[in-house]
């Protein structure tokens, strides 16, 4: 589990399942919660804090809920991750109804530096629950297959 200093609460968690990762991130708005699952998805593969924030990539997504604009999201990620080959260190989202507009940063993959240890495959509607919890956070969580 990691903290982020950006607000009280917000942080990312991984859950197990069975052959696959769980992502849970955590934040104060859903917003939040949804760069913490993404900063979730990059620990999967590397420490993020081994990651420098050298190139970026925008997002631009959109479904019907949040639970489906969740999965679009990290989906969006796997697949910019995978055909350029990197790794992203921080995002930035802005979710507005159905939309989202995301950025992140981050560099090429360096096998000896940052030692990945899986590929994520796709962001899947296992577990898939994004909401506000008794506590006033939101939580956006779901499987990713590795």
């Amino acid at each position: 589990m990691n903290s982020d200093a950006s607000g009280a609460g917000t942080r990312w968690e991984h859950f197990p399942h069975d052959a696959d990762v769980g992502m849970h991130g955590i934040g104060s708005t859903p917003a939040q919660a949804f760069e913490q699952a993404a900063l979730a998805l990059t620990a999967v593969v590397t420490d993020p804090v081994t990651v420098a924030e050298l190139e970026s990539a925008a997002f631009d997504c959109a479904a019907p809920d949040l639970e489906l604009l969740l999965v679009d999201w990290l989906n969006a990620v796997i697949y910019e991750m995978a055909i350029r080959q990197l790794l992203f260190a921080r995002y930035q989202v802005t979710i507005d109804g159905d939309h989202l507009r995301g950025r992140a940063w981050g560099e090429t993959v360096d096998v000896e530096r940052h030692r990945p240890v899986v590929e994520p495959k796709g962001a899947t509607y296992t577990a898939l629950k994004v909401g506000q919890e008794a506590d006033g956070l939101w939580h956006a969580r779901c499987v990713v297959d590795v």
